[in-house]
């Protein structure tokens, strides 16, 4: 092939990367700390070079920033180790036209320091959920496998699973969700499978958005999960007893992706997404509690 033009279609396809990159939902999470909830967005949210931050609420109070990325195309992902916070931050540098991380650790009144400083991110590293075993250590999914990663290293598989896993959350202390294609399992730290959940997609499903009828995001407490069903623009609950129930069907163009428990009650979060021209994202984090009651925490 002329050097010339895959220098041209390389340099179309990164700028097609960024754009989609921009212009899609935020990569990131919703994750409890202690009182707080946190989860990754854009600020403003009509910022066409997206720029990422961190929001941060708790009972009694307004949805605020808690931290904002100085980089343009970037993205936080999060994790917490009881109340302490890591998070990778993600974005696409031109010098090097590679996408590239870093890790920060922080508390809620410190400000963040770097702890594992730029490298350049050929897994996607954090995207499928992520959490640390030390500072020098970390867990993190990228399709198909688990993988830790030790700093300064590159990534090995944890263990080897039955099935392809696309997400991965620390649960219930030592024990890790897995989310695959249409199944979700319970493990133990070597992967031993503690409870599964199969058959999670319907195939009934038309119009997904993005024709992906897909699961995006799950969590797990007192022997229920909750799912966040992005091609069924649902969320859902399983409990103990296998009993399957939708809790919040949403129309176009919301579209489920974030869930986590918070104290007694779950939080969903959905965005307003328009696949067909050039707005940005706009958010609606509900609160649902036990008394079957939701409550609009933040929409824009």
């Amino acid at each position: 092939m002329n050097t010339t033009f895959l220098k041209k279609y390389l340099s179309i396809l990164i700028l097609l990367t960024i754009s989609m990159h921009i212009n899609a939902h935020p990569t990131g999470n919703l994750i409890q700390v202690g009182k707080y909830l946190l989860w990754s967005y854009i600020d403003p949210l009509d910022d066409v070079m997206h720029h990422a931050c961190v929001m941060i609420w708790s009972e009694g109070s307004k949805p605020r920033v808690l931290i904002n990325s100085e980089y343009p195309s970037s993205d936080y992902m999060l994790s917490a180790n009881d109340e302490t916070i890591y998070l990778i931050e993600r974005c696409f540098f031109q010098a090097s036209q590679s996408f590239q991380i870093r890790l920060l650790k922080m508390k809620i009144d410190e400000q963040p320091q770097v702890i594992w400083d730029w490298i350049e991110d050929k897994w996607r590293i954090g995207e499928g959920g992520f959490f640390m075993l030390s500072d020098d250590q970390m867990v993190f999914a990228s399709y198909p496998s688990v993988y830790s990663i030790k700093k300064g290293q590159v990534p090995h598989k944890l263990f080897e699973f039955k099935g392809a896993v696309n997400r991965l959350r620390a649960v219930d202390k030592n024990k890790i969700l897995l989310l695959g294609d249409s199944s979700c399992w319970l493990v133990n730290h070597i992967g031993t499978i503690i409870h599964q959940w199969e058959n999670l997609i319907d195939p009934k499903v038309t119009n997904p958005p993005l024709n992906r009828n897909r699961i995006f995001d799950v969590d797990y407490k007192d022997q229920q999960l909750l799912i966040a069903y992005w091609g069924k623009r649902t969320f859902e609950t399983i409990d103990k007893n296998d009993l399957r129930s939708s809790i919040l069907q949403q129309k176009e163009p919301l579209t489920p992706h974030w869930v986590t428990y918070y104290n007694n009650t779950m939080m969903l979060f959905s965005s307003r997404l328009t696949f067909n021209n050039n707005e940005s994202p706009r958010p609606l984090l509900l609160q649902y509690d036990k008394q079957k009651k939701m409550r609009e925490i933040w929409t824009d």
